[in-house]
C-alpha cells in the first residue's frame, strides 16, 4: 500500500512539474517540441531585423544569432528583396510581357498578336474557358442570348456586325479590362486563358481562319514597351 502511495504521488509530482513547464507568459512560450516549427521565421520583403539578438529567447542558431535575425548583410537599403534592373519589366513564364495597357487603349490592344499558337488542343482548351465564363452572357453560340444576357439586355452577338471583324488583340483586351456593360475578366481568367478564348471566339464561333502573320501587327512586348507607364 506504501509503495503504491508513493507512486501515485509521485506520478502526480511529475504531471504538475511537467504542467508547469509547459505555461506561458510574455516572451516565454513554456514547454514547446521543436519551436521552429512553430514560430518559422517570415523574411518580410523590404526590411531586415538588425538586432542580432532578436529571438533568442526561442533558440540560437549556429551562429549564435537569435532566430529572428534575418538580416541579409549582401542587399542594400536595408530589404530582404532586391529590386529588379532599373527600366527592366518581368516576363511571364510564356516569355512576354504583362497586357499593360489601360481600359482606353483599343487602338494599342488591337495591334497585339495572339502569341498562343492554336491547336486543336487550344480549341479544346477556350471552349472550356468559353463555357465557363463566357456562356451565361454571350451564350453558347454567341449569339449574345445566355440566360443572364437575356435579362441584362445589350449583350454583343460575336457572329454579327462589326465584332466578326474585330482584332484578336481588340478581343483580348476588353476580355481583361470590360467595356461597356462587360466587366474586367483580368483578375479571374489567366492571359494564357483569355487568349485561348480568343482562338475559340475566332475560329469556332466566328469561324474565321487562324489570324496571319501581319508584319504592321505587333506582340503584347513591344506595346508594352510603347506605353510603359500603364
Amino acid at each position: 500500500m506504501k509503495i503504491t502511495t508513493l507512486s501515485l504521488f509521485t506520478g502526480s509530482a511529475l504531471v504538475l512539474s511537467l504542467l508547469g513547464g509547459c505555461k506561458a507568459g510574455g516572451d516565454d512560450p513554456g514547454l514547446e517540441y521543436a519551436p521552429q516549427m512553430y514560430h518559422s521565421v517570415a523574411y518580410e520583403p523590404l526590411t531586415q531585423i538588425k538586432d542580432e539578438t532578436q529571438g533568442s529567447w526561442l533558440s540560437t542558431r549556429e551562429d549564435g544569432k537569435g532566430e529572428f535575425f534575418n538580416s541579409n548583410v549582401n542587399n542594400p537599403h536595408g530589404m530582404n528583396m532586391r529590386e529588379p534592373v532599373a527600366n527592366t519589366v518581368p516576363r511571364n513564364k510564356q516569355g512576354y510581357l504583362p497586357h499593360r495597357l489601360t481600359q482606353a487603349d483599343l487602338a494599342l490592344a488591337a495591334a497585339i498578336a495572339n502569341p498562343v499558337a492554336a491547336s486543336e488542343q487550344v480549341l479544346k482548351d477556350g471552349e472550356k474557358l468559353y463555357l465557363q465564363y463566357c456562356n451565361a452572357c454571350h451564350g453558347k453560340g454567341g449569339e449574345g442570348d445566355g440566360k443572364a444576357g437575356q435579362v441584362i439586355g445589350g449583350v454583343a452577338n460575336l457572329k454579327g456586325g462589326a465584332y466578326v471583324n474585330l482584332p484578336e488583340g481588340h478581343i483580348f483586351h476588353v476580355i481583361t479590362k470590360g467595356k461597356g456593360r462587360m466587366g474586367a475578366h483580368g483578375s479571374q481568367i489567366p492571359a494564357e486563358s483569355r487568349w485561348k478564348i480568343v482562338h475559340y471566339v475566332k475560329q469556332v464561333i466566328q469561324g474565321q481562319a487562324v489570324a496571319a502573320a501581319d508584319s504592321t501587327a505587333t506582340d503584347s512586348t513591344a506595346v508594352a514597351q510603347v506605353n510603359p507607364a500603364n
